[in-house]
């Protein structure tokens, strides 16, 4: 493992004090922002000790990126029999993205900055997110979808994150967004 933490063999213990200080560090950010965050508050706020949360988390980063990263991951699968349109289908498969986006601002934002961070661990947690991204569109597009209409979604919505992340567009027009970007790269009918 190339990470500065010292790899700990996974325990419910210890799974569910990450999921305390994940939890936690939602928290914090509602309250104090992503500047105003610090490990040592989540740590306090979870009830562990701060050296507790150096053990599972690096930096501010890796636990701002993994408190995004479950968030992200706990979402049901999308439910696209309904939608025969692929840019339907593509908004369909990103809309409970857009909704975690949309009722948890301070954690998208953060994790717009925590994602940047130049650390194994968030690297680490930048593939999960990319691929989950990636798979939610290849699940919309079918199973023969071209690899590049794929590569142009996943970076169209990976750029709409970090501008609305960045203020530019808001959160809550994510589905409308990447259902126009869906209509031109897949051709705006279809099946």
């Amino acid at each position: 493992m190339s990470s500065s933490v010292v790899p700990i063999r996974p325990t419910a213990r210890r799974a569910a004090t990450a999921e305390r200080l994940a939890a936690a560090a939602v928290e914090e950010l509602r309250a104090q922002g992503y500047d105003g965050l610090t490990v040592r508050n989540v740590a306090r706020r979870a009830g562990v000790a701060p050296a507790t949360a150096y053990i599972h988390f690096t930096s501010k980063d890796h636990l701002v990126a993994e408190a995004f990263w479950r968030a992200l991951d706990a979402l049901p699968a999308p439910d696209l029999a309904k939608r025969r349109k692929p840019s339907a289908r593509v908004a369909d498969a990103i809309a409970d993205v857009a909704h975690l986006v949309t009722d948890e601002p301070e954690l998208a934002a953060a994790a717009t900055s925590a994602m940047f961070a130049n650390e194994p661990d968030v690297a680490r947690l930048r593939r999960r997110v990319g691929r989950a991204f990636r798979d939610r569109f290849a699940v919309a597009l079918g199973h023969d979808a071209d690899p590049a209409v794929l590569d142009t979604l996943d970076l169209a919505f990976s750029g709409a994150l970090v501008r609305a992340g960045v203020g530019e567009i808001a959160y809550d027009e994510l589905s409308e967004v990447m259902a126009r970007v869906a209509e031109v790269v897949t051709g705006a009918g279809g099946t």
